[in-house]
C-alpha cells in the first residue's frame, strides 16, 4: 500500500479510489466518506474536488446533500478498477465474464434478432448505449445475460429494446438514437436478416 501511496501521491486519494472503486453504482456523501475513509474532511474535500476536475467521480444533489459515486465510464476505469478493487470480488467477476464470452451470452438470449454492442464494450466508441437488442426479447433472460456481462466488465451497462418494426423505421428515417449507436465504433452480434449489411 506505500508503493501503492507513493504512486498516486496521496494517502486519502488512495483510500477514495478503493472505496469507490469497490463499490460502482454507489452514491456517498462526504461526512459518510470521511467516516468510511477514516481521514480528516478537508482533506477528503481536495482530493473529491481533485477526482471530479479528472472525472473519475460524478457528483449529484440529492435532499440537501452533494452525493459523489465512481463514474463507471471513465476512460481509465477498467486498470483503476483492476488495482484498486478487493481481489476476491475481481476474480469473481472475471470467472463469470469467462464462462461464457460476450457474444455466447448475447446470442444465448431468445427472440434476439439484431444485437448491437458499442459503448463501454467497444474500446473507442463514444456511444452512450453499451448493448442494443431488437427483437421479441424475453425480459427475465436479458436481465440474466446482461447482469453476467456487467459482472465481467465491473460495471454497470446503459442497454435498450426495440420492436424489429420500430428499428427498421427509425433505421429508415436515419434516427438520431440509432446514428449515435452506428456512427460510433459498434459491433453487430447478430443480424438475422442482414439488414445492417445492406446499409453499410
Amino acid at each position: 500500500m506505500v508503493m501503492i501511496d507513493a504512486l498516486f501521491g496521496s494517502k486519502t486519494r488512495v483510500k477514495l479510489l478503493h472505496l469507490f472503486m469497490n463499490n460502482p453504482g454507489k452514491s456517498f456523501y462526504v461526512r459518510e466518506i470521511t467516516r468510511l475513509v477514516d481521514e480528516q474532511i478537508n482533506s477528503v474535500r481536495r482530493e473529491l474536488s481533485n477526482m471530479l476536475s479528472i472525472g473519475i467521480i460524478t457528483s449529484d444533489n440529492s435532499d440537501n446533500k452533494l452525493f459523489y459515486q465512481v463514474n463507471q465510464r471513465y476512460e481509465h476505469f477498467i486498470p483503476l478498477r483492476e488495482i484498486f478493487v478487493d481481489k476476491s470480488l475481481l476474480s469473481a467477476a472475471k470467472t463469470a465474464g469467462n464462462d461464457q464470452g460476450l457474444s455466447e451470452i448475447i446470442k444465448a438470449i431468445s427472440g434476439v434478432r439484431i444485437a448491437i454492442v458499442s459503448g463501454l464494450l467497444v474500446p473507442g466508441s463514444a456511444s452512450k448505449i453499451d448493448l442494443l437488442l431488437v427483437g421479441d426479447v424475453t425480459i427475465n433472460q436479458l436481465k440474466k445475460a446482461v447482469s453476467l456481462v456487467e459482472q465481467s466488465q465491473g460495471r454497470e451497462l446503459s442497454y435498450s429494446i426495440l420492436a424489429y418494426e420500430d428499428f427498421y423505421y427509425r433505421l429508415s428515417v436515419r434516427d438520431k438514437f440509432l446514428l449515435d449507436i452506428l456512427n460510433n465504433k459498434h459491433l453487430v452480434l447478430v443480424d438475422t436478416e442482414n439488414v445492417l449489411k445492406s446499409e453499410a
